[in-house]
């Protein structure tokens, strides 16, 4: 397990009532999981609104849930609400005791990195974002099925991940796609409202209809999952890649 400290000042709140208020929180990454997550200091939570129970959840602890062993689970008291198992102690050396806790939309109010209010998941101080316009040939299909054929995408390059195409919107045979019901978050790009699934993978595809700036290219553009799809870049198939989010139940939404 990688970790690190942090220089941002981070708080996370419920209602009006803050939890976590930290500037010195660590930063760690799970093995095989490129996601950040913070642990704090217990001084730097209000361990008076936790309450330790041994209530564990049961089946897949999914996208926001603990990726190790954990040695307590707590339940969160605050703001006239109680959010059950929203915080933990990972059972890791490395973690020195830090509570941990999750990002679920339906737990905390809000958290802030200083002044700007962060969604989903701690953005990592060594990721980079890119977008760029391309002329190259994306095909996309699934199950000999043609889903896409485009000589406009923009190429979307992010760290850890695999590169995405993005690709115009009339480019895209939305007829052989079915509207899905998800919508999510993402640190770096904002929030993608739109979801298509195709058979046996649900939220295959995505589009983003209002980005951050650094990546407003993709506005209105669809992406698929390369993991359940199949590409070819120029006439060249690329290889499905392998990443968490080849397991549908790890793709972040609602």
């Amino acid at each position: 397990m990688r970790t690190e400290i942090s220089d941002k000042w981070v708080r996370a709140m419920v209602g009006s009532t803050t939890v976590v208020d930290s500037r010195a929180a660590m930063l760690f990454w799970e093995q095989k999981f490129p996601i950040p997550v913070y642990a704090f200091a217990p001084d730097d939570v209000r361990m008076d609104l936790l309450e330790p129970t041994s209530d564990v959840p049961t089946g897949r602890r999914g996208f926001f849930g603990p990726k190790g062993p954990v040695a307590q689970w707590f339940d969160i008291h605050a703001g006239g609400r109680v959010l059950p198992n929203a915080a933990w102690i990972r059972d890791a050396p490395e973690l020195e005791g830090r509570i941990t806790f999750t990002w679920a939309p339906d737990a905390f109010d809000q958290w802030l990195e200083e002044e700007e209010e962060v969604h989903s998941h701690p953005r990592d101080p060594h990721k980079r974002v890119e977008a760029l316009l391309s002329s190259r040939h994306i095909t996309v299909s699934i199950d000999d099925v043609l889903l896409a054929d485009s000589t406009e995408p923009v190429l979307l390059f992010e760290t850890y991940l695999p590169t995405r195409y993005y690709l115009p919107r009339t480019d895209v045979r939305l007829d052989r796609l079915s509207t899905g019901n998800n919508r999510s978050h993402c640190p770096y790009k904002g929030y993608a409202e739109d979801y298509w699934d195709a058979p046996g993978s649900p939220s295959v595809a995505w589009s983003y209809p209002d980005p951050y700036p650094a990546v407003g290219l993709i506005k209105d553009r669809i992406a698929f999952y390369n993991e359940s799809v199949d590409i070819t870049v120029d006439g060249v198939a690329v290889p499905r890649p392998r990443s968490i989010f080849s397991n549908t139940k790890n793709r972040p939404g609602d």
